[in-house]
């Protein structure tokens, strides 16, 4: 199958069946697209909701909710999306040797042909300057986290090289949403957001070891790092201990977060949207299997429905 300049146009063999990029988009928009992974939403998900963790978490603490908080939560997902799909197109560009060898990525747009490397870098800057236009909006301070995080984004790709632990700096870029959220919101950092970003951390190392299982014969193959296979037949146990990470550090950064407001049951509420997030990660690993890849990307998928969690119970906090 084919695009209308003869290029070819090929569904990515991970995205999500009928979606509306292959379904509705015009047909010279969709490498670009496919590019972003606006096929594959998940990770859209995972960027935004730290985002909202992070915003709500500010607002609790500050008592109050303001027309500016709700324009940094649309900010914020906006802003996600675009930046969800530079860093993608980022990690396509200089990881598409690698994709080319690996199963599950060689129908990614560069080593598919859909796009050339020129074209991928332009659509990268096309949507970075857009997400920069976004987070000009915010505050000072928020606006030199946003800056300070593309450092991250840039070395992320390359961490498969020379660490087993490539989820964790996925994990960092991951989670700054909370950090630049929150200074958004209340114009500074603190230790509360320190602790549910370092929280969010870990659930990226928890999501992306069961992600990169599907790909972990391959990645062995050619060399690629990851937790997924530095933990092997003990991964389960690491992810028990994630959980755990995510859920304590969340539990603490509320803490600090509500103390100064003297109101206990807003705290349990809060509290309570951390300890379900918990139960549906205890029920992924009980649904896990590390050798079926489908189940591996089944799971790794549930991980929006736990990132959504705590959003009511936080919200419902700010009315007690």
């Amino acid at each position: 199958m084919t695009g209308p300049d003869g290029t070819p146009d090929t569904q990515v063999a991970d995205a999500v069946a009928g979606n509306w990029v292959d379904q509705s988009a015009p047909p010279w928009t969709r490498p670009y697209l496919r590019l972003s992974r606006a096929d594959r939403p998940i990770g859209t998900w995972l960027l935004l909701l730290p985002c909202w963790w992070g915003l709500l978490a500010a607002t609790l603490s500050k008592g109050a909710f303001t027309l500016f908080d709700i324009w940094i939560g649309i900010g914020c997902a906006i802003g996600a999306w675009l930046m969800r799909g530079a860093g993608c197109t980022w990690n396509d560009i200089t990881d598409r040797e690698f994709d080319a060898a690996v199963e599950r990525t060689r129908s990614r747009p560069i080593p598919s042909g859909q796009v050339s490397v020129r074209q991928a870098i332009a659509w990268m800057v096309a949507q970075s300057l857009l997400a920069f236009g976004i987070l000009l909006t915010f505050p000072v301070p928020a606006i030199w986290l946003g800056v300070l995080s593309l450092a991250i984004v840039c070395i992320y790709p390359f961490a498969k090289r020379f660490t087993w632990w490539p989820q964790a700096f996925l994990g960092l870029a991951f989670n700054w949403g909370v950090l630049l959220a929150w200074t958004a919101s209340t114009g500074s950092l603190g230790w509360a957001p320190v602790m549910i970003y370092a929280s969010g951390i870990a659930w990226t190392l928890f999501y992306d070891t069961i992600y990169a299982h599907q790909d972990a014969e391959d990645d062995a193959l050619i060399g690629v790092k990851s937790t997924a296979r530095l933990f092997g037949d003990q991964t389960a146990t690491w992810l028990k201990w994630f959980l755990i990470a995510t859920v304590l550090l969340y539990t603490a950064g509320l803490v600090v977060a509500v103390a100064p407001l003297s109101n206990p049951l807003a705290l349990v509420i809060a509290i309570g949207g951390v300890w379900a997030l918990g139960w549906h990660l205890t029920w992924q690993i009980r649904r896990l299997d590390i050798t079926d890849p489908g189940r591996c990307l089944e799971v790794f998928r549930s991980n929006r429905t736990a990132g959504l969690i705590p959003l009511p119970f936080l919200a419902a906090a700010h009315f007690v």
